[in-house]
């Protein structure tokens, strides 16, 4: 009995995150603004829900670096979803205004350091890392608090509730989800 009532649960949860994933397409994909990498045009787009300061996220980073590289045809779109406390906020307002101050390029290789940063999120370790490339600190720091930033910040959180993502990561393929950490090969 238990084993059919939590096979029904499965169940259920997988038709819930499927028309979720429905619902909520062209926001997850054509938002505007996300970070997109890997294969531009590729037939597999997964959108995948970060909080830099995540232990999962890390571990998952790497993983999810060697699955675009080995594909060659899928295209990730990244979605700043800062759920654990300050330092994560702080990060992610870091890594969305560099994109707005420096473009696709800067901010890839922000999230992939921030994503590796195993010291605390502080305007210190923040600075230390934008002139590690070269980045226009003051720039970036001057467009964190602004409207545009968070304004992204909150599309991401609003579309993370209507989605019902409680925990990063979280990913999403077409009209499947998959909620935390999975290794490579699943």
């Amino acid at each position: 009995a238990i084993a059919v009532l939590e096979s029904r649960q499965v169940e259920a949860e997988t038709t819930r995150d499927e028309r979720l994933a429905t619902l909520n397409a062209d926001a997850l994909v054509n938002d505007g603004f996300s970070y997109e990498g890997g294969n531009l045009d590729g037939d597999i787009t997964i959108v995948e829900f970060i909080d830099y300061r995540c232990s999962f996220c890390r571990r998952a980073h790497p993983e999810v670096a060697e699955l675009i590289s080995s594909d060659g045809n899928i295209r990730i779109v990244t979605k700043e979803f800062p759920i654990l406390g300050e330092q994560s906020v702080l990060a992610s307002q870091f890594a969305v205004a560099t994109k707005i101050v420096a473009g696709d390029a800067a901010y890839k290789q922000v999230s992939d350091a921030l994503m590796n940063l195993r010291s605390d999120v502080t305007p210190a370790s923040l600075s230390s890392l934008a002139s590690a490339f070269d980045l226009d600190t003051d720039a970036i720091f001057a467009e964190m608090e602004s409207p545009a930033v968070q304004q992204v910040l909150a599309n991401n959180r609003a579309l993370g509730e209507r989605m019902q993502i409680s925990g990063t990561p979280t990913f999403v393929f077409g009209d499947q989800m998959v909620r935390g950490y999975v290794d490579l090969t699943q």
